[in-house]
């Protein structure tokens, strides 16, 4: 599927090379639109072994980090397989095809329709575990996908594209359910199918996700992650610590999950920092954190040969002493919180803030300003034995998810041991100016027909409903 010649294609080829992709889409769907729910959940199978099968997550793992130059292959491998495993497992338990809700004396039966052919942008973060995922919760629902990847991931990405579309051939499905958009992918393509797709589902870049919205398509777009994680007075904070490192250091900080902030109770704050450096934490000085600022970032923006670095290659970067090198995150102190401090916001490296609270009112007023600069609506989280501190940020932090005591970066986008979908896009609320406040599942892949009898009447009276406001104010 990819061309050989790379020259950049006219305006008007580019469009022919769209137009074809959805035909084909289109085509695969009416040849789909016979299967029953039995045969839907046997093909999104077949799509998550064409990635989970153990050989195949480690070579795309290993393409990824070679393509990218980001992340590390072993947890490459874990997220492949682990994503695509959970992501099956909410999956086999839900209908999308035909009745998905009978009617169960309430006069209304649902029936789920495809949305049709969907545009998927894709980051280079997650070269095939996103396109897998995306994959399996576009055909559950009966469509058609066609991935638009980073054109720094496009090899790995076309690679995993490849494989499934084996596996759907394997089973006996259209092959062109899945899909990818051949080299070289402009933004002018991408433009294209976002305009001629039937709904859009946007992951990566903050441009991408506005250019998905504005496309006149349907959209769902996801929000940019900056992370706090408040340590609370009473954690316990070896376990705290340790959960803060796993996460932290996982692919190396290319999760949107990722803590890039910790907010530490005052009272606590030199034992929690301890456990933090037992965790494998390097605590930066104030000439170490100054070199992190001019090195991390170039002229404003994050350096590409810094972000999702293993420790060691980060610190030969960043100039820190050898020391460094041999621990496994590296730690900043900000005393005082300044909205312009590159320091606040997302990392995407082995980096992360840390500012100390003078109380829990104040822990909660810095996450509120952290994630005013960056990352409202995504998430935050608490370590903490006070199950009041973390429903009172459920209650005041306009974010989608609160994480208890948990590794953020594993739990954020579902797990085997909380209630979340899994997923690798998270919507962000209207906070994070999006359309969906829960993680993206099967259910934004489908449409639903109801058919609608009549029941008893329903109709209460009026003194019932507006009975307590007369009482109250009259009928003036």
């Amino acid at each position: 599927m990819a061309n050989a010649d790379l020259s950049k294609p006219s305006l008007e080829e580019e469009a022919r090379i769209i137009d074809s992709l959805i035909d084909n889409g289109r085509s695969a769907i009416k040849v789909f639109s016979t299967t029953d729910q039995s045969r839907v959940d046997e093909v999104v199978t077949a799509l998550a072994w064409s990635l989970y099968k153990p050989e195949t997550a480690q070579r795309l793992a290993e393409m990824a980090v070679i393509d990218t130059g980001i992340g590390n292959v072993k947890d490459k491998v874990i997220k492949n397989q682990r994503k695509t495993f959970g992501t099956l497992r909410d999956l086999m338990r839900v209908r999308t095809v035909g009745i998905i809700e009978p009617d169960n004396g309430s006069g209304m039966t649902k029936y789920g329709k495809p949305v049709g052919v969907v545009a998927a942008i894709t980051p280079s973060t997650n070269p095939a575990a996103t396109p897998v995922n995306k994959s399996m919760m576009a055909v559950k629902g009966g469509n058609a996908i066609i991935i638009a990847p980073s054109p720094a991931g496009w090899g790995s990405t076309n690679a995993t594209v490849q494989e499934m579309r084996a596996a759907l051939k394997l089973v006996g499905a259209p092959e062109n359910l899945v899909q990818i958009l051949p080299q070289p992918v402009s933004r002018t393509l991408t433009r294209l199918l976002m305009e001629k797709a039937d709904l859009i589902v946007a992951t990566g870049s903050q441009n991408n996700v506005r250019s998905a919205h504005t496309s006149g398509t349907p959209a769902i777009g996801v929000g940019a992650g900056n992370v706090p994680v408040v340590i609370d007075s009473d954690a316990d904070f070896d376990d705290a610590a340790t959960k803060i490192c796993a996460s932290k250091t996982f692919d190396n900080s290319t999760s949107c999950s990722s803590e890039n902030s910790l907010v530490i109770l005052d009272d606590v704050y030199d034992q929690a920092i301890e456990a933090l450096k037992r965790a494998g934490g390097y605590l930066a000085n104030e000439a170490e954190k100054q070199s992190i600022a001019d090195t991390l970032w170039i002229e404003g923006k994050l350096n590409r040969h810094l972000i999702a670095k293993d420790a060691d290659i980060f610190a030969v970067g960043a100039k820190l002493p050898s020391e460094a090198g041999n621990s496994r995150f590296f730690m900043v102190e900000e005393n005082e919180f300044d909205p312009n401090s590159l320091f606040v916001d997302e990392k995407l490296s082995l980096v992360v803030t840390v500012y100390r609270a003078k109380n829990f009112d104040d822990a909660v007023k810095r996450v509120t300003d952290i994630l005013d600069v960056q990352g409202k609506g995504h998430s935050c989280g608490i370590h903490t034995n006070t199950p009041a501190h973390a429903t009172r940020l459920a209650e005041e932090i306009d974010v989608v998810r609160v994480l208890v005591n948990q590794a953020h970066t594993f739990g954020n986008g579902g797990s085997f041991n909380n209630a979340l979908n899994f997923t690798l896009s998270m919507g962000c609320g209207t906070w994070g100016g999006n359309s969906i406040s829960e993680n993206l599942n099967y259910k934004h892949f489908i449409n639903i027909t109801h058919l609608v009898t009549s029941v008893e009447e329903d109709k209460p009276t009026e003194e019932e409903l507006f009975g307590r406001y007369f009482e109250k104010y009259g009928r003036g």
